[in-house]
């Protein structure tokens, strides 16, 4: 999905201030500032917020280690990370099927096949989701994704395009019954095209009427569907990004093109209350107001993505490696995106790293939490024989990886409290609010709560404690975390450590009791 002139990136968050209105905290003017430290509101918030410490050892009635986990190695599959396959991009599905080699059920089957996979991704055009004004016509791959999606426990993110260079001059990507009242306007073409790109003019009233009613229908659809993981932010521009190359934009001016984007955000954040959004966080090259309309999307919780790392520029790489801790990235590479092993189609460096796996270390660097795989299912599963360390390095360390390092029992107000310290083994923060919940096996006694927005953070550990009655005589304790995201939905977090769960995936916890003989005292 590269062309020239092409970037991406920024950032955006994950705000539970929605039902206050996003208009309202819409800042103009946004500077051009640095992203660690700078005030994008105070995140989700948090219920139910567990006692995060210090637990002062004066606090200490008799103590013991009662648990403790080491970090596992192999694949964990959470919701807000992963590989993301593609089983549809702006020209199509694979190579295979568009010639006819394979049809599309083939080519979504084998998508979702693939072992390192773990969301299954559609991007395509406005005019593959609808025909006709007041209702949906989606293309059948989305149903095809979906159904190997529930089969094989996957989820589902999206882009629909508003824009797409893919297939011009011969068609927009917005549908015939749009284009029919929605005028279109020449932008020039670039150094490669034989031909002038068109763009639809985004401000005339009948694209913004015809852009709520595809907002709507799809909020309708996805917003309350539990397979989805995100949904891009339909944004101005080639493939939807926020820019049209280094090609003038279709506006005729600054200012109509900023209260355009702005309204058209605007619309798609207040529209979507559970589905989580993503925004593009391509610089402004096209003057349009894309600082305007990150900022608005971070302070209302939206994730941010990108591709083509090693080619972004510092501002994107500044931005997505210091966003707010509770906001993932999406990352991808679109310039080798077809995974080609033959020939000399892939570079390899003086070290001996492929320019792909290349790419794929430095999104762990920048502390991501997907990245994007393209529709050639048959070359990545031939790159991954070839190369198998980069994805195994991504689905080691990518995203956030969770378990209870250590587990501390100690008697406190006429209580049993456990200490949780919870480890984060990934390079991301957890996007969003981890709950944990402690309970006895049988289902009689249930305590839970919330650590911080975006704790722990990547490479680093969270306590929080626990405080259980006397009453309560088990011997044996089942600790599981869920990962709270957009709107208060709940995904359960599976731990990622090397000891033996319970049949529920809970880490179990030993009691300890006051006759034991080895209870610690303090001295």
């Amino acid at each position: 999905m590269k062309r020239v002139g092409r970037r991406g990136l920024l950032q955006a968050g994950f705000g539970a201030a929605l039902a206050a209105g996003v208009a309202g905290q819409a800042r103009a003017d946004v500077p051009t500032h640095r992203w660690d430290g700078y005030d994008f509101g105070p995140g989700p918030r948090v219920t139910d917020r567990l006692n995060q410490g210090p637990f002062g050892i004066e606090q200490d009635d008799g103590w013991y280690t009662v648990a403790a986990a080491s970090p596992s190695k192999k694949p964990v599959r959470n919701f807000g990370c992963g590989l993301v396959g593609y089983t549809w991009e702006e020209k199509g599905p694979s190579l295979a099927a568009r010639r006819g080699a394979e049809t599309l059920e083939q080519h979504v089957e084998r998508m979702a096949s693939l072992p390192f996979v773990s969301v299954l991704y559609i991007r395509c055009d406005w005019r593959d989701v609808q025909r006709r004004s007041g209702r949906l016509d989606l293309h059948p791959v989305f149903g095809l994704t979906l159904d190997a999606a529930r089969r094989r426990g996957l989820r589902v993110a999206f882009r629909i395009q508003l824009s797409n260079e893919a297939f011009q001059p011969e068609r927009l990507a917005m549908p015939d019954f749009v284009a029919a009242k929605v005028p279109s306007v020449s932008i020039g073409r670039t150094a490669r095209a034989q031909f002038d790109y068109r763009e639809p003019m985004y401000h005339h009233p009948e694209f913004m009427k015809a852009f709520r009613d595809l907002t709507e229908l799809l909020a309708a659809e996805f917003d309350g569907n539990p397979a989805m993981e995100f949904m891009d932010l339909m944004q101005y521009g080639f493939w939807g990004e926020g820019h049209t190359s280094n090609l003038p934009s279709p506006f005729p001016d600054y200012l109509t093109a900023e209260r355009t984007c702005m309204e058209m955000t605007r619309l798609q954040l207040e529209a979507f209350r559970r589905c989580q959004l993503a925004v593009n966080t391509q610089p402004d090259i096209s003057r349009t107001g894309n600082r305007e309309v990150i900022d608005m999307a971070v302070r209302a919780g939206c994730w941010l993505r990108s591709d083509s790392i090693l080619f972004d520029e510092p501002e994107q790489i500044e931005a997505l490696s210091n966003r707010p801790a509770w906001l993932a990235t999406i990352m991808e590479d679109g310039y080798f995106r077809q995974y080609q092993v033959d020939g000399n189609y892939l570079p390899v460096d003086e070290a001996g790293v492929n320019r792909l796996e290349l790419s794929m270390l430095h999104t762990l660097d920048l502390g991501a939490n997907y990245w994007g795989l393209w529709t050639e299912s048959a070359n990545l599963r031939r790159y991954n024989e070839r190369y198998p360390e980069g994805f195994a390095a991504l689905e080691e360390r990518m995203g956030y990886r969770l378990r209870p390092s250590w587990i501390w029992q100690r008697k406190r107000l006429g209580a049993r409290e456990f200490i949780v310290a919870v480890a984060n083994d990934g390079v991301a923060s957890a996007p969003g609010v981890i709950r944990l919940t402690l309970r006895d096996p049988e289902g009689s006694f249930r305590l839970e709560g919330s650590l911080d927005a975006g704790h722990p953070h990547g490479g680093r550990l969270r306590q929080a404690s626990l405080l259980v009655p006397r009453e309560v005589t088990a011997r044996k304790l089942h600790l599981t975390a869920e990962l709270e995201s957009k709107g208060g939905v709940r995904h359960p977090v599976r731990w990622a450590c090397a000891q033996p769960l319970a049949g529920d995936g809970a880490f179990v916890i030993p009691v300890k009791d006051e006759a034991d003989a080895d209870w610690r005292k303090n001295v």
